[in-house]
């Protein structure tokens, strides 16, 4: 499969929010880093692995931003497709004011990745109540604890009513595009491999496996979907695969997640 050319440059998916991502056809496992800018200021939400620095680095400065508006780097748990390139963006950006924002537990490992005297950047997200101010513009961190490091968390953008969801509703998409959009039929589907839209392999199984194989156990995602259930919600934004942008889909994906059995620990 050949990656769409419009996917070469940052995309936009929302007022101010960049896909400033890369598609890895060896892995199959595509990485989002999300760029968002509200005025003079700008924030990256899980940055991504050390090889593919050089992708989002190129597709940041290509939104026209300076570096040195970066003012805060979102990191929802400390695996290195979201942290690898850390150190390379904190010499980009250059702002003494930058700030790497994550949940306590995770800043433990986080710490890890970026020299002893970088350490004072890391901020948790207690501190700010949950909450992070970016030029006026709210964003809410809602905990979801073991889903699926202990100190996981999404992010949503009230401005735009965008989840930023980390691993949550995340998928192996072999047949990948930046958005996934359901069939009618997915809804009342009971056996994918009579798809009557001929959809192989079946992108809510791929998902559905994902959760499967990365989340914990069934009790962890089930949580997960409880906590941010509540937030209304246009658009999720995952860090691996495609985004959800139809209510219809989300709100369907939302409760397959939610009942999910057999999910790692618990299949066994």
């Amino acid at each position: 499969m050949t990656l769409d050319k419009k996917y070469d440059r940052p995309f936009q998916v929302a007022e101010g929010i960049y896909w400033v991502g890369f598609r890895d056809e060896r892995s199959l496992l595509t990485c989002n880093p999300y760029l968002v800018v509200e005025g003079d200021q700008a924030l990256l939400i899980d940055g991504g692995s050390r090889t593919d620095f050089s992708v989002v680095m190129m597709k940041i400065l290509q939104t026209g931003i300076d570096p040195k508006q970066v003012v805060a780097m979102i990191y929802q748990h400390y695996d290195p497709d979201l942290c690898g390139s850390m150190p390379n963006f904190i010499d980009m950006f250059d702002n003494p004011a930058l700030k790497i924002i994550s949940e306590k537990r995770n800043n433990a490992f986080i710490s890890f990745y970026i020299s002893r005297d970088k350490c004072n950047l890391l901020e948790s997200i207690d501190t700010f109540d949950y909450r992070f101010n970016l030029n006026g513009r709210i964003f809410e961190f809602i905990p979801t604890p073991y889903a699926h490091s202990p100190g996981s968390f999404a992010t949503y953008d009230h401005s735009t009513r965008t989840l930023f969801s980390s691993d949550l509703f995340g998928s192996y998409a072999t047949q990948w595009d930046l958005f996934l959009r359901l069939d009618g039929d997915c809804f009342t589907c009971e056996d994918s491999d009579m798809c009557p839209n001929k959809r192989s392999p079946c992108p809510v199984e791929e998902l559905l496996a994902f959760h499967r194989e990365i989340m914990p156990c069934s009790k962890a995602l089930g949580y997960a979907m409880d906590q941010i259930k509540p937030f209304p919600t246009n658009r999720i934004a995952p860090q691996h695969g495609s985004l959800l942008d139809n209510p219809q889909d989300i709100s369907f994906l939302m409760q397959k997640l939610k009942t999910l059995t057999d999910v790692r620990i618990d299949a066994l």
